[in-house]
């Protein structure tokens, strides 16, 4: 018994010896552990120092290129087409006959018309002598004068429709393909050809509504279109005056030079509008922004560490945004690995010029 007992005493004091040796172990590791964790090396990252400086609003948007003047020529008057005096793809001057309509049956009409006006000229003559010497009443003159005038404007009439035959530019421009050949019957349905004054061109395009106070009349805007590496200009001219309400845009048309007759109505066309000039502003590059759930943050170095810091932004460009508030002149800003970055964590910053 005495032996039993020599033994189970020695078993538990090795025990309680194990269970010491491993309290101190556990307690050396975790004090190595958290003195590794303050002598964590620090993160590298790229940053800039903040400087004012003038920011160029503007606004890049899709527009659509339009003829200065485009009209579809047609016949007024229905017959037979008994000329045509302008080339497919021509230049056309304004008053230029472009086709003639027989007016053969109309000349008659005209003559056979003419004769009765002379007639009710005669008579209306006539009547008025006899007034004077009250040989008729003043109704019997009336009736004669009022014959005359009918006759007249029926003369008028007929001259109308004879000058509608003879179809003329009613503007400068390029005349397109034709669709009818000498001695086509025409009617007032059929086109003809499209004339269109391209020396100048339209540029019409929309915006948001929150931009419409910040538009000019006046203003002028850069111009690209798909195909080409020419720049164009145009100058606003006409601002509709009121926002569209299902698209809540409001539209926009400009003008621009087309001498050399590159730009082509119908095409799309690159719009680079500028609404304002800000001087000493915040501009940042948009990598170094964070968008998190109450708005958007960036970081800046401090005393060695990343800052987080909350700002207001606005205008953004393809490679820069516009800071209104949160950035101070002179602020150390973080560009690189923001987005794995924490508050507090220690960083050696290499600053870009």
């Amino acid at each position: 018994m005495k032996i039993k007992n020599i033994v189970y005493a020695l078993l538990i004091i090795g025990l309680g010896s194990f269970i010491t040796y491993r309290v101190i172990e556990n307690k050396s590791d975790s004090e190595n552990g958290k003195d590794k964790s303050d002598k964590k090396s620090p993160i590298a990252v790229n940053g800039i120092v903040v400087k004012p400086q003038t920011f160029e609003n503007n606004l890049s948007l899709s527009g659509s290129i339009e003829a200065n003047e485009q009209v579809e020529i047609r016949s007024e008057v229905s017959g037979i087409v008994e000329s045509i005096n302008f080339k497919e793809g021509s230049n056309i001057s304004k008053g230029q006959l472009l086709f003639k309509v027989n007016d053969s049956e109309l000349r008659a009409q005209l003559s056979q018309t003419t004769t009765k006006e002379k007639l009710a000229a005669e008579n209306e003559r006539r009547a008025k002598l006899l007034l004077q010497k009250e040989a008729i009443s003043q109704e019997e003159y009336d009736i004669a004068r009022a014959e005359y005038a009918s006759a007249k404007a029926q003369s008028q009439l007929i001259k109308a429709q004879i000058a509608k035959t003879a179809v003329r530019a009613p503007f400068s421009g390029k005349i397109g393909l034709r669709s009818i050949s000498p001695g086509t019957y025409i009617t007032p349905t059929v086109l003809v050809a499209k004339l269109v004054n391209v020396e100048k061109v339209k540029i019409s395009f929309s915006i948001p509504e929150k931009y419409a106070a910040q538009v000019k009349m006046g203003a002028v805007i850069d111009i690209n279109v798909s195909g080409s590496t020419n720049k164009y200009t145009a100058k606003i001219y006409a601002i509709e005056p009121e926002v569209e309400i299902t698209t809540r845009t409001l539209k926009i048309r400009a003008i621009a030079d087309n001498t050399d007759g590159k730009l082509f109505p119908g095409t799309f066309a690159d719009v680079n509008l500028p609404l304002s000039t800000i001087k000493d502003a915040i501009v940042i590059p948009t990598e170094a922004i964070v968008p998190v759930q109450n708005g958007k943050k960036v970081f800046i170095s401090n005393m060695g560490k990343a800052k987080e810091v909350m700002v207001e932004a606005t205008t953004r460009t393809d490679s820069s945004i516009l800071i209104l508030s949160g950035l101070n002149a002179g602020d150390t800003l973080i560009t690189s690995g923001v987005m794995s970055l924490k508050d507090e964590a220690p960083i050696k910053v290499k600053v870009r010029k």
